[in-house]
């Protein structure tokens, strides 16, 4: 399907269809036939979370015909503040299994496949060739790579969300009308320049408008009206309720969209791992903090505000970075972050100027997980 041609493929509609649809087949563009088109669609959705959750609703609601369903995940208590197509009775059961009930309650007559795992390298071609269009609400990189090039490599419509804190931002990747996400994105950011939701933190109705967005897209490609967000980069600040709009063109030496299928780099070249650090398990601070050690937590404010492990000293992982630190010398000092990465880097750093640091296997997760569960987790 070219992206800006509508699917030629069309279902016809049953009676009941043609009354649930009806505020559609009103609209000029849309019609019977565009609904039609739509009955017969299949999309794949990459992330039953905070951007999916409004995509797979709305699209639903819609009546695009075939929902597939790709998570690894499970449904979590710190999930529902944005992902609404989960709900409390759901914490524990599998993302995909959630959503694909929902999807189902909403509208009985599409059909819904469920696909539970991680989009890689090895699978995403053969999961991407059952569908006429992905949208990619994924919330890490390598997938959004992986994706980027199976849906070059099949010619299917790429559309693609991200949101972070307040903002957010929307386009469509469709070579070669317009670029692919590896032309504008050619590497990914580091930890700290794009740190996770789970760390930075997420609006939660900024997920809904660029959900919408996304779902908008797709019902545009799909039915053929309107002017897709091709070679456009959507952006969104929640906080300043504004709207702009940045040119993006394709890159010429793109390893993904621009050499022939045989020779396409299905992600950027791997990333090295650094090596391991010295840690501790949570079950050995008290007896380290009895025996003179100090304990450092390298997170951000907002998450001391939730949960701190007791007798922390604060000092940021920025902080360290910038070698502003000022921790006692000839002391044994335990890192911890929120789950391990931040403070094994503050470790390296550290140890590389004499300090005796060790990294606390897991962090604050681990120590509500095994010394104080009655704590709040994020």
């Amino acid at each position: 399907m070219n992206a800006d041609q509508a699917i030629s493929s069309r279902r016809a509609l049953e009676t009941d269809e043609v009354t649930r649809y009806a505020r559609h087949l009103l609209l000029p563009g849309v019609g019977r036939a565009g609904q039609e088109r739509l009955a017969s669609a299949r999309v794949l959705v990459v992330g039953a979370g905070g951007l999916g959750s409004p995509v797979l609703l709305y699209l639903a609601a819609a009546g695009v015909g075939t929902l597939g369903i790709v998570d690894d995940d499970l449904v979590e208590l710190t999930n529902l503040q944005r992902q609404v197509v989960h709900e409390t009775a759901d914490i524990g059961r599998a993302k995909v299994d959630s959503a694909a009930d929902r999807v189902r309650a909403l509208n009985p007559a599409i059909q819904v496949r469920a696909h539970r795992g991680r989009l890689t390298a090895q699978n995403a071609a053969q999961v991407l060739g059952d569908y006429d269009l992905v949208i990619d609400g994924a919330d890490n990189f390598p997938t959004r790579y992986v994706v980027a090039a199976a849906a070059a490599r099949h010619g299917i419509p790429h559309v693609w969300g991200s949101v972070y804190r307040f903002e957010g931002q929307v386009s469509v990747w469709s070579p070669p009308q317009g670029p692919c996400y590896a032309c504008v994105f050619p590497e990914p950011p580091s930890a700290d320049q794009a740190p996770s939701c789970s760390i930075g933190g997420v609006f939660g109705a900024v997920c809904a408008a660029l959900g919408s967005v996304m779902a908008t897209e797709a019902i545009k490609l799909l039915t053929g009206i309107g002017e897709p967000l091709i070679g456009r980069l959507l952006m969104h600040d929640a906080l300043a309720m504004r709207w702009s709009e940045l040119p993006v063109r394709r890159h010429p030496d793109c390893p993904v969209c621009r050499v022939p299928e045989s020779a396409r780099a299905p992600s950027p070249a791997p990333v090295v791992e650094p090596e391991a650090v010295e840690s501790v398990a949570v079950s050995e601070i008290e007896r380290e903090l009895g025996e003179g050690a100090l304990l450092v937590d390298v997170r951000e404010q907002g998450e001391r505000d939730i949960v701190v492990i007791p007798g922390a000293q604060w000092v940021t992982l920025d902080v360290i970075r910038r070698g502003a630190e000022d921790l006692p010398t000839g002391a044994r000092v335990l890192v911890h972050c929120k789950s391990g990465a931040r403070s094994a880097e503050a470790v390296r750093l550290l140890r590389a100027r004499g300090v005796d640091a060790v990294n606390i296997t897991g962090g604050v997760l681990a120590w509500i997980r095994e010394i104080d569960p009655t704590l709040p987790t994020y």
